[in-house]
């Protein structure tokens, strides 16, 4: 299997840096092929803007979707975009690690998403009639690959439970999820949590990396989690409304999106 694993933690003596050199070692170990792109270390340019596409016209208004779309199209996107695009379609399986600042990804990680998921690339891609609006939300460019979230939290596993202050990490993750990765097309995995990540002792991080390797070594028969396919009848078109009678009892918001056999 080949692994892209992503990192976006500006100390690699971190404990996220510290998970990275285990998560290394153990996919290799078991054989994959594994690249990393170290985001701080890339010197990665988290914003868009006119520079991601060398080819606009100086005079031309930036329209972000058109000026990605035209770009793609002519294989004119920024060198350091491009590259991480050829990550990305060489990868089986995308690994996105990251400490949970302000309940999302830090910004650095959020602007690679920003510029390398391409218009035509991760969106806009697909018929849009009556019948079928882009293939999406499980179809797409990305269709056929896995994808899986390591990340830190400060708190205790407690804020982030059904009940916590913190609300619920599957609704805290469900944009990064459904809305980043399902959306072109990942089989989203369950995410691979640590938490309280600020007050960690030696202890903690060898339970933390033992928890870790035998996830990885579960990494290819590991269920994904059960969102609906937008395409797949269980959505009106092009509405793109969930139909009567399909949710399970008592669901709303975010669980509507995953199938009754697929809750966790």
């Amino acid at each position: 299997m080949k692994v892209l694993l992503v990192f976006a933690h500006p100390e690699p003596r971190s404990l996220n840096g510290a998970l990275r050199d285990v998560a290394v070692s153990e996919l290799e170990a078991q054989g994959h092929e594994v690249r990393v792109s170290d985001l701080h270390a890339q010197g990665w340019k988290s914003q868009v803007d006119r520079a991601d596409f060398p080819a606009l016209p100086a005079r031309s208004r930036l329209k972000v979707p058109g000026a990605s779309k035209d770009a793609f199209v002519a294989d004119g996107l920024s060198a350091d975009v491009a590259m991480e695009i050829e990550k990305l379609r060489w990868a089986d399986t995308l690994i996105l690690q990251f400490p949970l600042w302000w309940f999302s990804m830090p910004a650095i990680l959020k602007g690679w998403v920003d510029r390398v998921f391409a218009y035509g690339f991760a969106y806009g891609v697909g018929e849009h009639s009556d019948h079928r609006w882009g293939d999406r939300y499980g179809e797409g460019s990305l269709a056929g690959k896995k994808a899986m979230l390591m990340v830190t939290a400060g708190g205790w596993r407690e804020h982030y439970s059904a009940r916590g202050i913190n609300g619920p990490i599957e609704d805290l993750l469900f944009p990064i999820h459904h809305g980043i990765l399902f959306y072109p097309g990942y089989q989203v995995l369950p995410p691979f949590v640590v938490y309280q990540a600020d007050r960690f002792v030696e202890r903690d991080f060898e339970t933390a990396a033992q928890r870790l390797r035998e996830r990885l070594r579960n990494l290819e028969t590991t269920a994904p989690m059960a969102y609906r396919r937008q395409n797949a009848g269980d959505y009106t078109i092009p509405e793109c409304e969930l139909r009567p009678g399909l949710e399970g009892a008592g669901d709303s918001g975010f669980a509507l999106h995953l199938r009754d056999d697929g809750k966790r």
